[in-house]
């Protein structure tokens, strides 16, 4: 879903997209490595369940690589990371359990609408934009959810 969406937009812009699926911790780390070694590389980590339950190590191998990186789950930045930007996990879980008493008390998972999220969180940790050598614009801590100083 995430993917198409990135190839298309890379179609009109002049930088270059290196997509770099990985499966275990070993391909992880050598993908990491291989933005690192790219000039003006960054990276963008797609919503992973794999990729998820292994934020602090995503954070310390960009962090060796003095690689820029955008997240799309808040507990990347609360680790390190310099940008997350993705569903606010709460209200999600809220609104599910909300479904589960619907079915709980007898509604068929079927008949129940498929919702979209619609609450989504920016958070910018600026300690690591100043490891990075990076300045943030105003304008983008004036809209974040949260700031990490």
């Amino acid at each position: 879903m995430f993917l198409p969406t990135m190839e298309a937009v890379h179609a009109t812009s002049a930088f270059e997209l290196i997509v770099s699926p990985v499966r275990d911790e070993i391909e992880l780390s050598r993908a990491i490595a291989a933005a690192g070694r790219q000039q003006s590389g960054g990276l963008i980590a797609l919503p992973d369940s794999f990729l998820n339950s292994r934020h602090e190590m995503i954070v310390a191998l960009t962090a060796k690589q003095h690689l820029p990186a955008i997240y799309s789950v808040s507990e990347f930045t609360r680790s390190g990371g310099l940008i997350a930007y993705g569903i606010e996990r709460a209200d999600l879980f809220r609104r599910s359990a909300s479904y589960v008493d619907r079915i709980l008390k007898g509604e068929k998972a079927a008949d129940l609408a498929v919702q979209q999220p619609s609450k989504f969180e920016l958070v910018i940790n600026l300690k690591t934009a100043k490891t990075l050598g990076l300045t943030v614009p105003d304008k983008l801590l004036a809209i974040a959810d949260e700031v990490i100083e």
